[in-house]
């Protein structure tokens, strides 16, 4: 009898520890996958912050906007660091942040399409950063605002400027239609942005000079065409 009793004890201890493991090896587990997936997420979203602050600090931003988004991105390497202080994701992202922080304004910075398009990508991501840091408390909203509409003048005064400047340069190779393009698209930015006609004005006087530059003459035209139709008859 006290064999029996014995005999379930034990196999009742022995279902306790082996329940006792499954649950820590499923614990540890769970856990091992919720830091795999909040690595991921953070790698993700500390590159594009990363990238951000390169190209606020090209556009030449603010310095209390590039501040705050610098403050959130080296809080993101801070959690990377603490999940995992020996991968190589931290050290690239220390690396990356690093150069980030050696970057110093350029008016050339967009000279070229691609770099445009990654300057457009990089600030509307800034502008959404924003909103997210005031959700969760790390601006308030009216500074979230504020920030919001400076980087807004500040992308259609780096789009408009970038295709200005690439105007320029085909005007200068002598190719008046693609420097003739750059500048009509520059100035449907500029009547189509929701800036004062007041910031408008100037830059649009600029634009329309540089248009009626380039812009096929209607008169020569007309000459030209005179003079073919003379040839013919």
């Amino acid at each position: 009898m006290l064999d029996n009793i014995m005999y379930v004890v034990l196999l009742a201890v022995v279902g306790v520890i082996a329940l006792t493991a499954n649950y820590i090896i499923a614990t540890r587990e769970q856990q091992q996958k919720a830091k795999e997936e909040r690595l991921k997420f953070l790698s993700i979203q500390a590159e594009h912050t990363i990238q951000t602050l390169s190209v606020l600090r090209e556009a030449n931003c603010k310095s209390d906007i590039v501040h705050k988004i610098d403050e959130h991105a080296m809080s993101q390497i801070e959690e990377v660091g603490m999940l995992a202080p020996d991968s190589p994701l931290y050290a690239d992202l220390t690396e990356q942040k690093n150069g980030a922080d050696n970057t110093v304004a350029d008016d050339a910075a967009f000279a070229s399409d691609k770099s445009l398009k990654r300057a457009q990508i990089y600030i509307n991501f800034s502008e959404k950063l924003i909103l997210q840091m005031a959700r969760h408390g790390k601006l308030t909203v009216s500074l979230a605002r504020s920030y919001q509409q400076e980087l807004y003048l500040m992308k259609v005064s780096v789009v408009v400027g970038a295709h200005m400047s690439q105007g320029i340069r085909y005007k200068d190779r002598e190719e008046p239609l693609v420097a003739l393009s750059h500048f009509k698209h520059a100035k449907a930015l500029l009547v189509g942005s929701a800036l004062s006609p007041i910031m408008k004005k100037e830059r649009l006087a600029e634009l329309q000079t540089l248009i009626v530059e380039v812009e096929p003459k209607r008169h020569k035209l007309t000459d030209q065409l005179s003079k073919d139709m003379d040839r013919f008859w």
